[in-house]
């Protein structure tokens, strides 16, 4: 049965993310977060996402909203609106909750859960990571997830504007 009217109640607040994440870890259950732009779908975040799921039992995704997307990629980005791309990231199966940040990392959102888990993809280390410090300082861990290598949004925006 699908149940297509949980999708827009999976994207939450900084405050309703982390009475969630009381929640889950009350019932003895982990976290992972994740986070980035993801402004167009594509394979290699669905591989990404994918990835960072299985490392615990919910997983977190923490969106870059447009200005700081524009801060991050420049004027002609995002492609797709924040409340577009939280609509599209809440609509997967291996995601169970969006949070918007305004900021250009995800810092103080993840010293807000402290995760489980901390997934980045492949093309970070861990000392590049926003709060992989203090989630190693708490008892967590950091995962770097190898990039699925051809897949790439601003690729596919190149591509695009070629044709």
């Amino acid at each position: 049965m699908k149940q297509i009217e949980h999708i827009p109640k999976k994207i939450l607040s900084f405050q309703e993310v982390a009475q969630r994440a009381i929640q889950w870890r009350v019932i003895g259950k982990r976290i992972a977060f994740t986070n980035g732009v993801f402004d167009i779908i594509h394979e290699g975040h669905i591989f990404s996402l994918s990835q960072a799921a299985r490392e615990a039992d919910y997983l977190i995704v923490g969106l870059n909203a447009d200005a700081s997307v524009k801060r991050l990629k420049g004027k002609d980005r995002p492609v797709n609106k924040q409340d577009s791309r939280a609509l599209v990231l809440a609509s997967l199966l291996m995601v169970d909750a969006v949070v918007m940040f305004e900021q250009d990392t995800p810092l103080e959102l993840i010293k807000l859960i402290m995760p489980d888990v901390l997934v980045k993809g492949g093309d970070y280390t861990v000392e590049q990571v926003a709060g992989a410090k203090e989630v190693i300082a708490n008892g967590g861990k950091v995962v770097i997830n190898p990039i699925l290598e051809g897949f790439s949004t601003t690729d596919l925006i190149n591509q695009i504007r070629k044709d």
